[in-house]
């Protein structure tokens, strides 16, 4: 709903209103109980995604600048379309051309923003992809690799750590 038709109508504002979906509330309830493990390492792996986008220099800067592009067109459509219904039917035809490119402009920068992005995860899909084959490949010349993070720790600390966990527990 547009703004003026809220005025106009005197109804609330669109974004404060409230919509709950009842018939969803019992998602969680549906999911299989096997599954879980498998939504839990997909929900990591995401979460890896995400952390690893902002690493990328100017992500976010470019970002901000697509949406001010797409808002500044979507504004300019919005006046052009009142200018167009408020003049002559004779002029009014260049108008709304016009208001059609500004909303073209909006939904090429929209677009290219969520390219972007798409393309950023492809590039850490193939890179993780390179890195599994590489660790695969180290494995069956018999070299060690490191799968994931740790620390080393020497028998001393390990056993202080296993007895001040079995203290705290009693």
């Amino acid at each position: 709903m547009t703004k003026k038709l809220e005025e106009l109508f005197d109804l609330p504002d669109s974004q404060e209103i409230d919509v709950t979906l009842e018939e969803n509330t019992n998602i969680v309830e549906s999911v299989d109980k096997d599954s879980i493990p498998q939504l839990q390492t997909a929900l990591t792996n995401v979460d890896k995604i995400d952390a690893a986008l902002p690493s990328v220099r100017d992500l976010e800067t470019s970002d901000k600048e697509m949406d001010d592009i797409a808002s500044l067109a979507q504004d300019t459509f919005k006046d052009l379309m009142d200018l167009g219904m408020n003049v002559e039917a004779r002029f009014s035809g260049e108008i709304f051309n016009n208001a059609s490119r500004m909303l073209d402009t909006a939904l090429s920068a929209k677009s290219a923003k969520i390219n972007k992005k798409l393309r950023m995860v492809d590039l850490q899909l193939k890179k993780a992809t390179l890195d599994a084959r590489l660790a695969r490949e180290a494995h069956a010349r018999g070299e060690d690799t490191e799968d994931g993070d740790g620390q080393t720790v020497d028998r001393n600390q390990l056993l202080m750590e296993i007895l001040g966990r079995n203290t705290e527990q009693k």
